[in-house]
């Protein structure tokens, strides 16, 4: 690890982390706040009707940054799981299992705002559509991750286990993102992050989706740093610091 810059040495102490999540939570979740209030007033009173779906197409301010997230926070957990097993950082199997309820929801809301759309539009609430197969198996990833950390009383056991189960499940990523160009299926391919321009132009309907993305990002940040926060509390519990802090408050 003496490879690694310092200021990471730094972050990855868990009193360090505490700290500075302690500090930088409360602005997160205003951002987060103000942000996502924008892109909602903007995708749902400002943004014209679709000329295909009508008003039906405004679920996309939610169900597109929640299938974004359910990946993103997947990269993040399988990310923070790898540098657990490879270097042995506690507190990056901290912000894995911090992760991966967090990363359900997301998944959860995804799937359940498409089933909203898909049944007045596709006529079904569910197919068994690539994109959507693959985002159901992404659900099993997380959750059994959150099981298989569960099932094992000894902590490192637990995190070894379902931090090697998050690393494995990163072969699924790419399935989700490309499942519509290698398979043929009902949902659309990507209109926003293709090469060249999205297909969404109207900056009335893109700018409030990108606003609500970003602020779907910092929420996860926020929630993210409060559940740190309460899993290194936990597994930090017998260090002298630990007790510093709770005697403060």
């Amino acid at each position: 690890m003496k490879f690694l810059p310092k200021f990471v040495h730094r972050l990855a102490s868990p009193p360090h982390f505490y700290r500075l999540a302690e500090r930088w939570t409360p602005w997160l979740g205003l951002v987060a706040i103000v942000l996502i209030l924008a892109g909602a007033y903007g995708g749902l009173v400002i943004a014209p009707v679709d000329y295909q779906m009508g008003d039906g197409f405004r679920i996309i301010y939610v169900h597109v940054p929640s299938a974004w997230l359910s990946l993103l926070v997947y990269m993040v957990m399988a990310s923070a799981a790898a540098v657990g097993l490879i270097w042995r950082i506690k507190l990056a199997h901290a912000v894995a299992a911090s992760c991966a309820p967090v990363g359900a929801w997301f998944t959860f809301l995804a799937l359940a705002t498409g089933a909203i759309w898909g049944k007045p539009m596709w006529g079904a609430w569910w197919v068994w559509d690539a994109r959507l197969t693959s985002e159901l198996v992404l659900l099993f990833l997380y959750l059994g991750y959150i099981a298989l950390h569960g099932a094992i009383d000894e902590r490192t056991r637990a995190d070894r286990a379902a931090g090697l189960l998050a690393v494995v499940g990163v072969v699924n990523v790419p399935i989700i993102h490309y499942s519509v160009e290698w398979w043929t299926t009902l949902h659309q391919p990507a209109s926003i992050t293709k090469m060249g321009s999205p297909s969404i132009r109207d900056p009335a309907m893109l700018i409030p989706l990108l606003i609500m993305s970003i602020g779907f990002m910092v929420y996860f940040a926020a929630v993210l740093a409060i559940r740190v926060r309460g899993e290194v509390l936990e597994r930090e519990w017998h260090k002298r610091w630990v007790s510093e802090i709770l005697g403060d408050t």
